[in-house]
């Protein structure tokens, strides 16, 4: 019986590890930069609040927002942004970048034309990561979901 139940789980696991296999597009891994675990390195940005916030009014602050989606749309246009977007709730936590380049510095130069990033009125926390080679395809997807625009 334990050699019946080694023998189906063995079948199992073959089946399962084939499957996969004949579902892997060589070819969408280079064009998307995987590895071989179908992963590859980002920078993720922690966009939090800023020291400067209670200087603005709240028409202020409603322009430097703004101008912190035009960037955001600029950024995505030129391919650098894959992911952004808020945090639900009022924390200092206020959102998130996930930026498609290979160093801190560069990141960091992206974050550096953020208006809201300009004004104090966000600060960002920048992070190596190491995320599915998949998510390189939102900026594709995204459009064929939007039916209204955040802008």
């Amino acid at each position: 019986m334990k050699n019946l139940f080694l023998t189906i789980s063995f079948f199992i696991g073959f089946l399962g590890f084939s499957i996969a296999q004949e579902s892997y597009d060589e070819a969408l891994a280079k064009k998307l930069g995987a590895d071989d675990y179908g992963m590859r390195k980002y920078v993720m940005a922690f966009l939090l609040r800023g020291d400067r916030v209670s200087e603005y009014t709240p028409e202020q602050r409603s322009e430097i927002q703004a101008g912190h989606m035009a960037n955001i749309g600029k950024m995505a246009e030129m391919g650098k942004l894959i992911v952004a977007g808020p945090f639900f709730g009022n924390d200092d936590l206020r959102g998130i970048y996930i930026f498609d380049v290979q160093t801190l510095e560069e990141a960091k130069a992206l974050t550096e034309t953020d208006p809201a990033i300009q004004a104090g009125v966000l600060k960002m926390d920048l992070k190596e990561w190491y995320g599915s080679a998949a998510l390189m395809m939102l900026p594709d997807l995204y459009p064929k979901v939007t039916k209204n625009s955040i802008q």
